[in-house]
């Protein structure tokens, strides 16, 4: 396997978190517009969906290039957005992309969930070489942040069925991203005397 390589920390958070900052910006400066291509018309979010997976695939490689490694939750992310919105644009439907955030948050539940079945933490197999912490520490770390994946789907599908697309784009972009950054700091704090800080 390849060893990963040292990368500036801010050009990294750019590679990650730039695309989807890409796509709000698209999306505020062609939601009231139509696109016509090849005879059907398009809304704009859905012509800034199709810019989207470009910008993510030439980020993501740029991340490989830069660090030689890529994440399986980056690889599993890029390859939902790609496939759906593939579907979006084929059959120029917005509710393909938008359920696309129900099934990733969805999917990171069931495989969490699957290991608490089989008493391990599937965290601790991902994150445990850049946070020590002891098993119990993962165990209850990854209980709560099964139950906040499943929440987060459930909200997902909530906000895209009952409210707008401008609606649904702020909170994809900046609403969800917050809420499980908050939570997880907030478990890191709590989970301290978990931790095994010596090193």
């Amino acid at each position: 396997m390849a060893q990963e390589k040292d990368i500036n920390p801010i050009m990294k958070q750019v590679l990650e978190l730039g695309p989807t900052l890409v796509f709000f910006l698209l999306y505020l400066r062609m939601r009231d517009n139509t696109y016509n291509m090849g005879g059907t018309d398009y809304s704009g979010f859905i012509v800034a969906t199709i810019l989207f997976v470009p910008i993510l695939l030439i980020a993501m490689c740029a991340l490989w290039y830069l660090t030689g490694k890529l994440s399986r939750m980056q690889i599993f992310t890029a390859f939902m957005v790609i496939f759906f919105g593939g579907l979006t644009a084929y059959f120029n439907d917005e509710r393909f992309f938008k359920m696309k955030t129900t099934l990733v948050y969805g999917f990171f539940a069931v495989i969490l969930s699957i290991g608490l079945v089989q008493g391990k933490s599937y965290l601790a197999f991902v994150l445990s070489d850049a946070l020590p912490m002891a098993q119990e520490g993962w165990m209850i770390l990854t209980r709560r942040l099964t139950m906040m994946f499943a929440a987060l789907a459930v909200g997902n599908e909530i906000v895209w069925r009952t409210m707008s697309t401008d609606a649904w784009v702020k909170i994809e972009t900046f609403g969800f991203p917050i809420l499980l950054f908050a939570f997880l700091w907030s478990q890191f704090a709590m989970l301290q005397k978990h931790m095994d800080l010596e090193d």
